[in-house]
C-alpha cells in the first residue's frame, strides 16, 4: 500500500500513475486476505468487482485523450480539461474519487468492508496503515481533478472523437461505480457466498 501509493505520488504521467495506484490497491486486496475471515472473504470479492469498475472506466477516459501515439498522457495535458470535454472530466472525476474512497462511491464501500473485515481480526495496527496509505492516494487523485477544473489549457486543444460505444462503456462502469457505493447489499449477498479459503 506505502510503495504504490507513494510511487504513484510523484508521477505526472496519468497512465504511470494509475499503475502504480494499482499496486496499492492490491495492498489493500491483501489487507482482506490477511483478515482471513468470511468477512474478508466477502470484502475482497466485492472490492474486485469495485475496483474493476473504476479501473475500465479510468483506463477508457485516459486511452481516449491518450490516443494510440500516446501524446498526451501528461497532467499538464489534463489542465482546463472539463471546459473542453465535460463528459470525459466528470466521469473521469468519478473513477478518481472512487479510487480514493470518498463515500458513495465502490470504492468507499470496498475499502470500508476490507478494513472492517481486518478490525474484527484485531490488525488495528493494519487498518491505521492502510488508512494513512489511503490519505496519501486522495492527495494524488484529487490533483487530476483539480488540474481538469481549475487550471487552464496548455498548448494546444486536442480533437478527440467519442463514439457512441465508447460513451455507453464509460457510463455503465460509472453507474457500476455508483451502484455499489450506494446499494451495496446485493453483490455483498452474493459474494458471501462464495468461499476462497
Amino acid at each position: 500500500m506505502a510503495l504504490g501509493n507513494i510511487a504513484a505520488l510523484s508521477q505526472f504521467n496519468i497512465k504511470r500513475m494509475l499503475a502504480y495506484s494499482s499496486i496499492a490497491h492490491a495492498g489493500y486486496i491483501l489487507v482482506g486476505l490477511v483478515a482471513h475471515n468470511g468477512v474478508g472473504t466477502s470484502a475482497v470479492l466485492f472490492y474486485l468487482a469495485a475496483y474493476g469498475f473504476m479501473t475500465i472506466g479510468a483506463f477508457a477516459v485516459v486511452q481516449l485523450l491518450a490516443r494510440e501515439d500516446e501524446k498526451y498522457v501528461s497532467l499538464n495535458d489534463y489542465a482546463g480539461l472539463a471546459r473542453r470535454y465535460p463528459f470525459l472530466a466528470a466521469m473521469l472525476s468519478v473513477f478518481l474519487v472512487s479510487m480514493a474512497g470518498i463515500p458513495t462511491t465502490a470504492g468507499f464501500m470496498g475499502k470500508l468492508y476490507l478494513f472492517s473485515a481486518a478490525i474484527k481480526e484485531e490488525f488495528y495496527w493494519l487498518v491505521v496503515l492502510a488508512l494513512l496509505a489511503s490519505a496519501v492516494g486522495v492527495y494524488y487523485y484529487l490533483r487530476v481533478i483539480v488540474y481538469m477544473y481549475m487550471r487552464d489549457a496548455e498548448g494546444e486543444i486536442l480533437p478527440v472523437e467519442l463514439p457512441v460505444s465508447a460513451r455507453l462503456t464509460i457510463l455503465a462502469m460509472a453507474a457500476g461505480t455508483f451502484w455499489l457505493g450506494v446499494f451495496p447489499g446485493g453483490v455483498l449477498r452474493l459474494v458471501s457466498e462464495a468461499r476462497i479459503f
